[in-house]
């Protein structure tokens, strides 16, 4: 495992998912199942959908080398726009995904079934999320799968875990916007470096 593709996957979708619905999901979970349960069904979810974004970007990583970077430059300056963008609009973007989420989860299922049932509204509800094409943007250029799994899924099971155990106080004290725009300038780097492997230039990252 490369402890440098791992951090390159980390990092971007850890500050991508912090102001993300990803947070707010876990946190409406929480309030309904107990935390324990809310985790383990919300990273069992992620843990399926990094999986299969990781497959799909080995799959576009079959394709010549130049096409294959641009797509991941494009995906990195999407996250970036995304990021940037909603940053003015960070804290109505999260009470709208509460009040969301707030109407879909029905809580008193416990044990298994209740994981299932969280497991099932991260599942359906973040599909084709941010996060997901940005893994496999990150699968596309790095020929290291394994260690950009372990980087993306322990991102989502950390802002998750916050997100059950502290979520509350955390949305309280934690500036969204700021998380945003950090979340924008990574992603924006991310594109620089590979629109510049696109231009010929061979960085060694």
């Amino acid at each position: 495992m490369d402890l440098a593709v791992l951090a390159a996957s980390f990092l971007p979708i850890l500050l991508l998912e912090l102001p993300d619905k990803t947070f707010v999901a876990t946190l409406v979970l929480a309030t309904r199942f107990r935390p324990l349960t809310a985790w383990t069904g919300v990273g069992l979810a992620f843990a399926v959908q990094c999986l299969i974004a990781v497959v799909a970007g080995r799959l576009l990583a079959q394709l010549p080398d130049r096409p294959v970077a641009a797509v991941a430059a494009l995906l990195f300056a999407i996250g970036a726009f995304t990021l940037f963008r909603g940053a003015a609009k960070a804290k109505q973007a999260e009470e709208e995904a509460l009040a969301e989420y707030e109407g879909k989860v029905r809580g008193g299922a416990s044990g298994w079934r209740g994981v299932a049932a969280c497991f099932g509204v991260v599942f359906l509800a973040e599909w084709g999320d941010l996060s997901q094409l940005f893994t496999a943007g990150l699968a596309a250029r790095y020929d290291d799968p394994v260690s950009v799994f372990a980087g993306a899924w322990a991102a989502l099971l950390v802002v998750s875990g916050l997100a059950a155990v502290a979520g509350a106080t955390i949305v309280r004290k934690l500036s969204v916007a700021a998380v945003s725009r950090a979340g924008g300038v990574v992603c924006a780097v991310l594109a620089l470096l590979t629109a510049l492997e696109v231009a010929g230039l061979d960085l060694p990252v």
